[in-house]
């Protein structure tokens, strides 16, 4: 048997098979949670909005840092729950507060992202329509 503190190789095949296991979250992500297809129409939208708009560099560079915190937050809230989930299986008072807290950095994280959205696209909607 090997020692497993020893170091495997990580060439291509093994990168390559890490995206598909990121890529496979992602699709569960959005297969399995309803505010993450609901974040999804909402990305679609502001990046819509941006062209639109025609962001500058420096206002993309924020907007796609908000976004994806928001997009970070909701998949580390759904590891998160399902682990919960796993090893306390039965209702526990400290597994629901967990869970609460979890979804109050998604929350959090999506505050900041409409603040941060507000701020960069009402110059460009006062400009355009007012």
């Amino acid at each position: 048997m090997a020692n497993p503190e020893q170091k495997r190789s990580f060439g291509i095949r093994q990168r390559i098979g890490s995206f598909g296991f990121a890529f496979r979250g992602l699709r569960y992500l959005l297969a399995t949670q309803h505010n993450a297809r609901m974040h999804l129409v909402a990305t679609i939208l502001v990046i819509a909005a941006a062209f639109y708009f025609g962001l500058a560099a420096a206002e993309w560079i924020l907007l796609l840092i908000v976004v994806g915190m928001v997009w970070a937050a909701e998949a580390i809230n759904t590891a998160l729950e399902l682990l919960i989930d796993l090893v306390s299986p039965q209702k526990h008072p400290l597994a629901g507060r967990a869970k609460d807290v979890a979804a109050a950095a998604v929350l959090i994280t999506a505050i900041i992202a409409a603040l941060v959205g507000v701020i960069l696209f009402a110059p460009h909607v006062i400009n355009r329509f007012l």
